[in-house]
């Protein structure tokens, strides 16, 4: 068994970021607390109105941060090794926007409640991993084909999302945009436990096909000449990642680029070869509670969507990405 020792560290310094800006994050607000007083009413020693603030308003918003993060960087990082492109993310591959096509269609059509809109939301990122994933296929899914059709899907889902916009009325449109941009306002334990059931169970899967994303990153032949069997477990890893970005986006709404950046943020910290899913999952994690505490504190009492933040941020990513890939003559 490898061991690096900086991936190690790394992967363990993300994991505690992420849990300290959950807890710095628990603590801020029109109630502040401090560190110590949160852990101790996580704990169970606090006041009445500790426990109320920390348990029932502000924990289940950081909880839903930190899965919704997690999910988003360990599909980025499934996409981006099986496509072998930087740009191989579930935000420009189009699954982002199936979801939010389908959570339109239940809103507009339906004026659909949470519960339903959340299931739009998954069935729409299935049947547009289903449809990218077919006409993608020739003799098996080639990274760049993938890609390219995934930038045609993405297109042509968000002039759907922008017709059924046109046909809502204004009550429906206004929910529609506020889902859209991707908040966490208003989390409770509700969206919570079932995130938090199917990470539990996608993630293990995910992670346990690792050593065959490994391989895959080298090429089909050679993968197949190591004794991996591709289509199946690319089928299953593309099955996960697309689920994962369905449930994120069904508890939040469609938060961009943290599936893009996470996962080369990660692996430029850790410096270690692969897929590097459990470092993307915890950068992820990390990024979108550091995004919800700015969007809720560097504005002053006007609080922005988180969305927001990680779209001004990711955008800025993206164009520095390009410029990079184009000077390496990627692109």
């Amino acid at each position: 068994m490898r061991f690096a020792p900086r991936a190690v560290v790394m992967t363990a310094a993300l994991a505690v970021v992420a849990l300290g800006v959950g807890i710095v994050l628990i603590g801020s607000g029109d109630f502040p607390m401090t560190p110590g007083e949160v852990v101790s009413t996580l704990l169970g020693d606090g006041v009445p109105a500790q426990e109320f603030i920390v348990q029932d308003v502000r924990l289940p918003r950081v909880l839903t941060a930190l899965l919704v993060g997690a999910a988003l960087g360990l599909s980025g990082a499934i996409f981006q090794s099986i496509s072998r492109n930087p740009l191989g993310s579930p935000d420009v591959l189009g699954f982002g926007q199936g979801a939010t096509v389908g959570a339109l269609v239940v809103i507009v059509l339906f004026q659909g409640s949470s519960w339903t809109i959340a299931a739009g939301a998954l069935a729409g990122c299935l049947v547009t991993g289903l449809l990218i994933y077919l006409l993608a296929w020739k003799r098996g899914v080639h990274g760049y084909r993938l890609v390219l059709v995934g930038i045609g899907a993405a297109a042509m889902l968000t002039a759907v999302m922008q017709y059924l916009l046109t046909k809502a009325s204004l009550v429906d449109a206004t929910q529609a945009m506020l889902w859209i941009t991707g908040t966490l306002d208003g989390r409770g334990w509700e969206q919570v436990v079932p995130l938090a059931a199917a990470c539990a169970v996608l993630m293990p899967l995910a992670l346990g096909h690792g050593r065959a994303l490994r391989m895959m990153e080298m090429g089909d032949d050679a993968a197949y000449a190591l004794g991996v069997p591709v289509e199946r477990a690319r089928v299953v890893l593309m099955l996960c990642a697309v689920l994962l970005i369905g449930v994120a986006t069904s508890a939040a709404g469609p938060i961009v680029f943290v599936a893009l950046s996470a996962p080369q943020l990660a692996r430029r910290l850790t410096r270690a070869p692969g897929p590097n899913l459990v470092p993307s999952a915890l950068m992820g994690a990390g990024l979108l509670v550091v995004a919800d505490w700015v969007a809720q504190q560097a504005f002053g009492e006007r609080q922005l969507p988180v969305g927001v933040v990680t779209g001004v941020v990711g955008g800025c990513y993206l164009l520095w990405l390009l410029v990079t890939e184009r000077k390496a003559g990627r692109i």
